[in-house]
């Protein structure tokens, strides 16, 4: 077992950078998600480490082995990909066992019948793929690539093609199968659901670099910036700027108004910053409704309004002129707030997060009527 580590990893194809001087560390034994939009390098960066592309600059490692040079055949890696690729002519069984014939190893049928077993499909070996479901049939693409034991298994979209019912419970699996056979999984994915459910690590990338790393819990409670709080989930970002720090707090001037936020929830480093809130740490008060003490809070006005089965989502428009969006859990105990009803929208401040904010991005003036900042 040993970590698969690039060093600025660099492609491109003519003048466009396609991954850009990316330093990536993929612990041994994990299941690791590279996360990002259509178009940002992610697939490349697969492609890179399987061997199918060579890099313009930079390395592939595996521990202390250099894997840059070798062909693709040559790599201890395999590739699930979302066509799943699999031999029509052949019966489940002989796709599963490829690789093992084309190296002449024994016991073959023994090495397929367990992989099935692992993957549930014991009593499918003498199906044709074009007799299966689509999650049966990326099973057997699974199979087929776990068996040449590979060190590290690389992913590419393998849920993107299943109706959504499919994809949760195949996320299921594919999470229990990593589990069970220790290897490292390298999941690429445009999905957030998906590399949060299943990854210990997910990696966000955006215009061929990494935006930021980590559990993902971490990413989506404390994004690192602007574009991880608003890919990884949704985020309400107001533009303001520090004003100094008072004690365990940093003072926030935004829209007219004062907040403050944990010095611990800060990723600014500069005085122009993004005050963000998550829309399930919101929650709305109307006409005699209290709002905590320790609550901030801006008001406006509910214009749209959704009910999704376990919460409800409102949109805000605050006195400044943009929409909050708030998630309010459907637990029975809440009323559903109307259209244009006037509304408080508030949270703790251990709730909020600071990030940098690019200069000329935001609006922070608001009318001298807005009623926004800590509750009197």
């Amino acid at each position: 077992m040993a970590d698969l580590r690039l060093h600025g990893l660099t492609k491109r194809f003519g003048a466009v950078t396609a991954v850009d001087d990316l330093d990536l560390t993929v612990p041994a034994g994990s299941f690791f998600a590279l996360l990002g939009a259509s178009g940002c390098g992610k697939t490349t960066t697969l492609r890179m480490i399987a061997g199918l592309d060579q890099p313009t600059a930079g390395r592939v490692l595996l521990g202390d082995d250099d894997i840059t040079g070798l062909r693709p055949y040559r790599r201890p890696v395999n590739t699930v990909f979302q066509s799943y690729a699999l031999f029509p002519h052949l019966d489940v069984e002989e796709n599963v066992a490829f690789g093992l014939r084309r190296r002449r190893q024994r016991d073959v049928e023994a090495q397929v019948e367990a992989m099935l077993a692992l993957v549930q499909l014991g009593g499918y070996g003498k199906r044709r793929p074009a007799q299966l479901s689509g999650g049966q049939q990326q099973r057997v693409a699974l199979a087929r690539a776990l068996i040449n034991k590979p060190r590290v298994l690389l992913l590419d979209e393998p849920l993107g093609a299943l109706d959504l019912t499919l994809r949760r419970r195949m996320q299921i699996e594919l999470k229990r199968i990593q589990t069970e056979v220790g290897i490292t999984f390298v999941h690429v994915t445009h999905d957030q659901e998906e590399a949060m459910t299943m990854a210990d690590t997910v990696a966000v990338m955006h215009a061929g670099r990494l935006e930021q790393t980590g559990p993902p819990a971490e990413l989506y409670d404390l994004p690192a910036t602007p574009f991880v709080a608003t890919f990884l989930g949704q985020s309400n970002l107001l533009a303001g700027d520090a004003a100094g720090r008072t004690g365990d707090d940093i003072a926030v001037s935004a829209y007219g108004a004062r907040f403050t936020v944990p010095a611990a929830r800060s990723r600014a480093t500069g005085e122009t910053i993004f005050l963000g809130v998550r829309p399930e740490k919101l929650h709305l008060a109307t006409a005699g409704d209290d709002v905590p003490p320790a609550h901030q809070h801006v008001t406006g006005v509910v214009t749209d309004s959704s009910y999704v089965g376990v919460s409800s989502h409102y949109l805000v428009r605050t006195g400044w002129g943009t929409e909050l969006a708030v998630f309010a859990p459907n637990t029975g105990a809440e009323r559903q707030v109307p259209l244009g009803a006037e509304v408080c929208a508030h949270w703790h401040p251990r709730h909020a997060f600071l990030l940098n904010r690019p200069p000329g991005e935001g609006d922070r003036t608001a009318p001298a009527d807005a009623n926004l900042g800590v509750p009197a």
